[in-house]
């Protein structure tokens, strides 16, 4: 046998060992290969920002991973301290006691800090852990700044997010959080775009993460203006981080804003609370050209049309804002934008004001994935939770699961069917025996594109706390390829 031929022998090992699950069968031409199968992933990463800079700051955190039918065996989940600020050189990074491990898949694993040195977390879950592993970080904060109810869901890594509805008003304070997972240190850009389009921001080009790190950039150190609706654009060009953007006001209290989905003609940002004060959207198109939206609120009884807010134009390249008030009018709503001709890629966020006066409360709502086959949002309680599900195309059917409890209880299902064009906060079950907090699965079962957010609520000295995480699909499962083997490559 020649060296060629050998080496040939050796490339086409080393490519069914990094598929993976590629399946090897008597020898015929690779166009015979099967369709891709639906298998559940085995690894999967997330990340958590720093909570909190406030010494009275109280976070939680939970885990949950749903059980998955032919799930991989083994395997384990854990959330362990990313370094400190990083300084462009490698970080290192000493394994210390996680500061999460779950035991089983099926009923949550919690975890707590306080006060406002807490770091960001860096978590990894393998085999049975791994598929449609979720982890929600809720902070208390009594007083100051962002006061009130912050929540987000730690999120996978990826190299490019958006974030409509950031500011560097004079009474705002936003910080983006990037967190690096890997050995080796990210450089990132971070771009911001206002009313009239780019802003002059050129200390947000090149910032280094170092490996295992992450950074919170303060909005206001890479630009001068003062505008109060900004798109924030985050992209890495080596390596990969998390990104989230947490939002403090001075006078209506924060939350984190996540990223919103991927550049869309079409966009769903579900769970408007039904008592919001007052609603402001806020969309941005990528490209030079303009974007023409049809403004829309996903009611109990249907789509109906805001007054006065019908439709919003958005300038290539710029941030466009409407203020749609209490667009909501004490019922169940989600919004829902579709364009009025031609279809131009636009992402978009919601800030959403609870309570009046001095007793007000700020969370956001970006733009999300539909729930898909299965999404899952962690951390729910007895009191305080609201499971909103919107079907704005077609009616359709879930199955809702609520979990074990993390300190006992048994799981319960209860199936819901949607109408078309409808949002309705559904009265999601809770476990029997419920001890401690829970995870609400969302399952689809018919029908057409279902959307979901979960509110959770808590008032402390007459402030309506609160925070909104939507429920995407969980990308548990993996379209894996079946291959064939072909040895007629090695003859050529």
């Amino acid at each position: 046998m020649n060296r060629t031929t050998v080496s040939l022998i050796a490339g086409t090992a080393a490519l069914a060992a990094v598929t993976g699950f590629a399946t090897l069968s008597s020898p015929q031409a690779a166009s015979t290969a099967g369709t891709a199968a639906e298998l559940p992933v085995e690894r999967t990463s997330l990340l958590c920002p720093a909570p909190s800079t406030s010494d009275i700051a109280e976070t939680s955190y939970t885990s949950f991973t749903p059980v998955t039918k032919d799930a991989a065996g083994g395997g384990k989940a854990e959330l362990q301290a990313a370094a400190a600020k990083s300084d462009g050189k490698s970080a290192g990074k000493k394994a210390g006691k996680p500061v999460l491990e779950p035991e089983e898949p099926g009923k949550p694993a919690t975890g707590d800090t306080s006060g406002g040195a807490a770091p960001a977390l860096v978590g990894t879950a393998e085999g049975k852990f791994a598929p449609g592993w979720t982890v929600q970080e809720t902070t208390k904060v009594a007083a100051g700044s962002g006061r009130g109810l912050q929540g987000v869901n730690c999120s996978a890594p990826d190299t490019e997010f958006w974030f409509p509805g950031a500011s560097t008003a004079a009474d705002r304070t936003d910080y983006v959080h990037l967190t690096n997972p890997d050995d080796s240190a990210a450089v990132v850009d971070i771009e911001l775009y206002g009313k009239d389009g780019a802003l002059d921001s050129k200390l947000g080009e090149g910032i280094t993460v170092a490996p295992h790190a992450s950074d919170p950039i303060l909005l206001s150190t890479l630009t001068d203006e003062k505008q109060e609706n900004l798109t924030v654009h985050v992209n890495v060009r080596s390596g990969r981080v998390g990104a989230a953007v947490q939002a403090l006001d001075d006078k209506l209290g924060g939350d984190w804003l996540a990223a919103s989905t991927d550049p869309s003609g079409s966009l769903v940002l579900p769970g408007i609370p039904k008592d919001a004060t007052a609603v402001r959207l806020v969309a941005f198109t990528p490209g030079d050209s303009d974007a023409d939206l049809k403004v829309r609120l996903a009611s109990p009884t249907g789509l109906i049309t805001p007054a006065g807010n019908e439709t919003l134009h958005v300038k290539g390249g710029m941030t466009a804002s409407a203020d749609l008030g209490d667009v909501t009018r004490g019922e169940a709503g989600s919004l829902v934008l579709t364009p009025t001709d031609t279809s131009v890629p636009v992402v978009a966020a919601l800030r959403v004001v609870r309570g009046k006066g001095d007793d007000q409360e700020t969370a956001f709502i970006p733009a999300t994935r539909p729930v898909g086959p299965r999404a899952t949002v962690a951390d729910n309680s007895a009191k305080g939770t609201t499971l909103s599900l919107t079907a704005p195309t077609r009616a359709a059917t879930v199955k809702v699961t609520a979990s074990a409890g993390s300190k006992g209880g048994e799981a319960v299902s209860k199936t819901f069917t949607l109408k078309a064009g409808t949002t309705e906060n559904v009265a999601a079950p809770t476990p029997t025996g419920l001890k401690g907090t829970y995870a609400l699965t969302v399952e689809h079962v018919s029908g057409g594109p279902v959307y979901g957010a979960r509110t959770l609520a808590a008032t402390a000295d007459g402030v309506p706390g609160f925070t909104i995480q939507a429920l995407p699909d969980d990308r548990g499962m993996v379209a894996v390829p079946e291959a064939d083997q072909d040895l007629s490559v090695l003859q050529k």
